[in-house]
């Protein structure tokens, strides 16, 4: 089935069986019956968590008014946390996007594989989902076994080094500092990480070639295109797509390249790439954001999520890449691109350049200077008392090191050095005199900027 004709379908199964979204159809003066194809389907009204999920009960939101089988929570890194029930229907679907992964990536089907979720536990939706979605694929045959530490770095080390021996390959899952974390930790005790053929599965950042490339040397990999992979996926719906190894080295060819970057995105910063499956999560462009449409446990119709980016056919990519000389031998799944940047208000306006965190993130990425930091930050615009404008990043240390000028001045050079290459707004409308960051350094886990255990947020206003 067309994939456009899947979602027309979707919007008739939403509209008769949610009472919500029902109420919201017609107050938005729409009967569903006059909705029969695509075109009618793109005239729908958006919905949003303001204008949609936050303004009905929550059973009222789910199938025949029912709550499924189990809730999570979102994060809330943009606001008050949320509920988002589940079934175990929904993890069987989600479950097709680890498995491209675990499958054609990592070759899970003849590799026995551990599985080690570092996702937070609890009612938040990262660490039992993923959990669930590990125990499908052993439930299909695939020889993987899954431990569930959470994010207790000390228990997950301690687990590593006494089950990776009875095993082929494992595998990490968590958000990327803190899998980054865990691997320098690791190095300082002596982990011999190249030993257990470490493979990563991030979630929830966008993160640098550069960053893959840090990893994969500290670990041991010997492909990164095919040793890690991101999801993209949030609370709202689970996962909506997946880096496949294609992606992943089209990224690594556009990171060294960044005007072919910018033609093909439209942007000065790389984003997350990824290849989706549109008859189970349809995406739609709107106003440079995403929407997308997909049955949940709370069924969404061209909800928009506010994450800027864009949808590329599988095709246009191919040839897009082919005229500029690269080619590869294997096109990999035949499934369109969709590329994200994240949201903007996480990004900080300075001399009227957009600054984004990915940008600084580079900078702390490079050789001289990747040792001494653990990679988290916190970028913000200051105000001195003359009122002049500063853009300011504080920067926590790697574990073990105090700050000094002559530390703070190599960071600073190496961001001023990335943000000059990758981000052209902030190389022509900001003054030259203002374009070196002030850099503030801070000790490991500082409360104030690096708590431990809590979501970090790289921006602040």
């Amino acid at each position: 089935m067309d994939p456009r004709d899947g979602v027309v379908e979707l919007f008739h199964r939403v509209a008769a069986s949610v009472p919500a979204y029902g109420a919201f159809l017609a107050e938005h003066g729409v009967a569903a019956e006059q909705v029969k194809t695509y075109e009618d389907f793109t005239r729908l009204p958006l919905t949003t968590k303001d204008t949609y999920t936050r303004r009905y009960p929550l059973p009222e939101l789910c199938r025949d008014g029912r709550i499924g089988d189990m809730i999570a929570v979102s994060s809330g890194s943009t606001g008050t946390p949320s509920f988002w029930p589940r079934s175990a229907a929904d993890e069987e679907v989600i479950a097709e996007r680890f498995e491209q992964v675990f499958r054609d990536a990592f070759r899970a089907a003849e590799r026995r594989t551990l599985a080690v979720v570092c996702f937070a536990l609890g009612t938040w939706v990262g660490g039992l989902f993923t959990l669930a979605c590990c125990r499908r694929l052993a439930a299909r045959g695939y020889p993987i076994t899954a431990i569930a530490p959470g994010s207790d770095r000390r228990e997950i080390l301690r687990v590593i080094p006494e089950l990776a021996p009875h095993f082929d390959q494992v595998v990490l899952l968590g958000y990327p500092p803190f899998l980054k974390d865990v691997i320098d930790t690791g190095v300082a005790q002596g982990l011999p990480w190249s030993d257990y053929s470490i493979k990563l599965v991030t979630a929830g950042e966008v993160f640098s070639e550069e960053w893959r490339t840090l990893v994969a040397e500290r670990t041991g990999m010997t492909d990164p295109a095919c040793d890690t992979a991101s999801l993209y996926g949030t609370a709202d719906a689970g996962v909506l797509g997946n880096e496949t190894p294609l992606s992943v080295r089209i990224r690594r060819f556009l990171a060294g390249d960044p005007e072919t970057a910018r033609e093909l995105f439209g942007a000065s910063r790389l984003p997350t790439l990824v290849q989706y499956d549109p008859r189970v999560r349809f995406f739609e462009e709107h106003e440079g954001t995403l929407l997308f449409s997909g049955d949940n446990g709370i069924p969404l119709i061209r909800y928009h999520i506010a994450d800027e980016g864009g949808l590329i056919p599988h095709d246009r990519m191919l040839a897009f890449l082919a005229e500029r000389g690269f080619h590869l031998a294997e096109t990999g799944p035949d499934l369109p691109f969709a590329y994200v940047f994240g949201r903007s208000h996480f990004t900080v306006s300075y001399y009227g350049a957009n600054v984004y965190p990915e940008n600084i993130a580079v900078g702390l990425e490079q050789p001289e200077v990747s040792a001494l930091v653990t990679g988290k930050f916190v970028l913000e615009v200051t105000e001195d008392e003359e009122r002049d404008r500063h853009l300011a990043v504080t920067v926590e240390l790697a574990p073990g090191l105090r700050g000094s000028a002559e530390t703070a001045g190599t960071i600073g050079r190496s961001i001023l050095a990335q943000l000059r290459r990758l981000n052209s707004e902030f190389a022509n409308y900001v003054p030259p005199a203002r374009q070196l960051p002030i850099v503030r350094l801070r000790e490991t886990g500082d409360p104030d900027y690096f708590p431990p255990g809590a979501k970090h947020r790289y921006t602040r206003a």
